[in-house]
């Protein structure tokens, strides 16, 4: 389908799911958050994953930070992003615990690099991808920089898309390299995309 303006699309849909995160009651967004952990932990591909890449949430996100606290426990190792400085790419690290974070680029607590060890391009796992929109086949809406589409077009694991069920469309524009989820986890339901990789 061919869409007249797309980046105005996508801009009045950003301002539209990040208002909706704003406004969401505390208790509740707690509350959502704890259901979309419990059924990720309890994916078979979180628990064959020896490494889990995530990202660090910002106030309006999915929490992270239990995910991060949970996969130590589990014995697994943790990835997490930093941006690399004057490009839109983005590098992940394994950390040992959250005082390898500082904050880095637009304010998000990223891996300190002279503490930490950067991730193979090759290495592969379990990926649990931001977003501030995601649509019924998997496709998701970020801010707009690219950091994760850059990454997801080369990562081999399987990547898990965690969003809230209010901030979920039928169908969002998307390129013909956009890569969607294999799996998307609301606090209502999951679910497996056509096109997962087989696990």
């Amino acid at each position: 389908m061919y869409v007249k303006n797309i980046k105005e699309i996508k801009i009045n849909l950003r301002a539209r799911y990040r208002q909706f995160r704003e406004q969401l009651e505390p208790g509740k967004k707690s509350a959502m958050d704890l259901t979309i952990r419990n059924r990720l932990f309890a994916l078979k591909e979180y628990g064959k994953a020896d490494t889990v890449f995530t990202y660090v949430n910002k106030p309006i996100e999915v929490d992270t930070f239990t995910v991060i606290s949970a996969a130590f426990s589990d014995g697994k190792k943790v990835a997490v992003p930093r941006c690399v400085p004057g490009t839109y790419d983005m590098e992940f690290y394994f950390i040992r615990s959250l005082d390898d974070l500082e904050t880095g680029s637009f304010g998000v607590l990223e891996p300190v690099p002279s503490r930490c060890v950067p991730v193979p391009k090759t290495a592969t796992g379990l990926c649990v991808v931001p977003g501030l929109c995601f649509d019924s086949q998997g496709y998701r809406l970020g801010y707009g920089k690219g950091y994760y589409d850059r990454f997801l077009s080369e990562f081999q694991g399987t990547t898990v898309g965690i969003c809230y069920s209010g901030c979920i469309q039928w169908n969002l524009p998307h390129g013909y390299y956009d890569k969607p989820v294999d799996v998307l986890i609301t606090e209502k339901y999951i679910r497996r995309m056509a096109n997962q990789k087989k696990a």
